[in-house]
């Protein structure tokens, strides 16, 4: 019989807050982390608002007790500050030693610093410490350094559902047996790569991103990184730790309809969605909120939303996109929202659809559009939609 997963730490940073207190803080204001940008240099700077952490390089090195800035992204910074957060949740100093993975998601890697130091690597050798930064596994490799871990360490890149697909990945690898905890999530920090990759494709809102509106725009680019500790449930008994929720089903579907736009019906969130449920032995009405992939742009909020309606078929939960509180912060996105998601469990809440005013005509069902506190929320879904039609659906269950 396959192990049950549970979740005993959280860890996070993002531009609602440096740690997860902050980040709680945050929501149940419904304060938007969406605002101009004042780190990263980039021409489009004036144009568009960001959701960028609000500290320095410099500040964050200080926040992960670090000494020495040299050779590390801030993409690696954000990692070991929310990792680090995660594993002293756990309390995994405290308890026995066992088989424990390391699973982070990140596309972009230490490209910010690469993009500053590119001209030095051609003519000097000045900054070449900054060389292998640019790999999306050294983010990883400094976070497995950092906390010890070695028994099984990987990096996941499949763009806006990575952080998604590293807890499913790390879900199987303990109900199989092969590992008895893992540390899983995302890291992504915003690069002029970004920027101008989402600018050329035409899908970058000039105000803070409008999910599942009649007049959305298109993504709100954010920054952050968010883990969280699997454990099998006999590991989570070690030491008489707090678990937070059961990571109870998860689904992925690939489509491969186009590059970066999905199936205008939503078959690959649709799919993915299924099989999650059917992996967590849930019916659709089993599902109190459904934390949406919710991007803002015209082609996902259609194709979720038709996919939600098929599959929920007049029992459909109630329905919120976070990303108007912390922007779409991409590989880092599925671990964050996971986190917001189960914070609806512990809380008993369901966090609002922000910025939404004139609700999608093409659908049946209106998001959440305030915040509902002092609600019994025992299930939720969290989905992360990426490029290539790779689709993530997560299922967390109220322990």
């Amino acid at each position: 019989m396959a192990k049950r997963v549970v979740i005993t730490g959280i860890g996070i940073i993002s531009s609602i807050g440096s740690n997860l207190p902050e980040t709680i803080d945050s929501v149940l204001a419904s304060r938007s982390g969406i605002g101009k940008l004042k780190y990263l240099d980039t021409f489009h700077r004036d144009e568009y608002p960001f959701a960028e952490v609000p500290w320095s390089n410099s500040q964050l090195a200080e926040f992960a007790q670090l000494t020495d800035l040299a050779g590390y992204s801030r993409n690696a910074l954000l990692g070991l500050i929310a990792a680090k957060e995660a594993f002293a949740h756990a309390r995994l100093d405290q308890v026995p030693r066992l088989r424990t993975g390391l699973i982070s998601a990140t596309t972009v890697g230490g490209m910010d610093r690469c993009e500053i130091y590119y001209k030095d690597f051609l003519t000097n050798d000045s900054k070449n410490q900054y060389i292998d930064v640019y790999d999306c596994a050294d983010s990883t490799e400094k976070i497995a350094d950092l906390l010890g871990i070695g028994d099984y360490v990987t990096t996941i890149s499949t763009a806006c559902s990575s952080a998604a697909n590293a807890l499913l990945l790390g879900a199987r690898m303990i109900r199989s047996g092969k590992l008895d905890r893992v540390v899983a999530g995302g890291t992504e920090a915003l690069t002029s790569f970004h920027v101008n990759g989402f600018n050329a494709l035409k899908i970058l809102d000039k105000v803070p991103c409008r999910p599942f509106d009649a007049n959305r725009s298109g993504i709100t680019l954010g920054e952050g990184a968010a883990y969280l500790i699997l454990e099998s449930e006999e590991a989570a008994r070690a030491g008489n730790r707090e678990v937070f929720a059961e990571l109870k089903g998860y689904g992925n579907a690939c489509e491969a309809f186009h590059q970066t736009a999905s199936t205008p019906d939503g078959k690959g969130a649709y799919l993915a969605m299924e099989r999650a449920l059917k992996i967590a032995g849930l019916k659709p009405s089993d599902i109190d909120y459904i934390n949406a992939h919710g991007t803002g742009t015209d082609n996902n909020d259609i194709a979720e939303g038709l996919a939600i309606e098929r599959l929920f078929n007049g029992t459909i939960p109630k329905v919120s996109s976070t990303k108007p509180f912390t922007g779409h912060m991409t590989s880092a996105a599925g671990s964050a929202e996971a986190i917001l998601s189960i914070l609806c469990l512990t809380h008993r809440m369901i966090l609002p659809n922000l910025n939404l005013e004139s609700p999608m005509p093409e659908l049946s069902f209106t998001p959440v559009r305030e915040l509902i506190s002092d609600l019994d929320v025992n299930v939720v879904m969290s989905n992360s939609f990426g490029f290539g039609g790779n689709n993530t659906s997560l299922i967390f269950k109220k322990i």
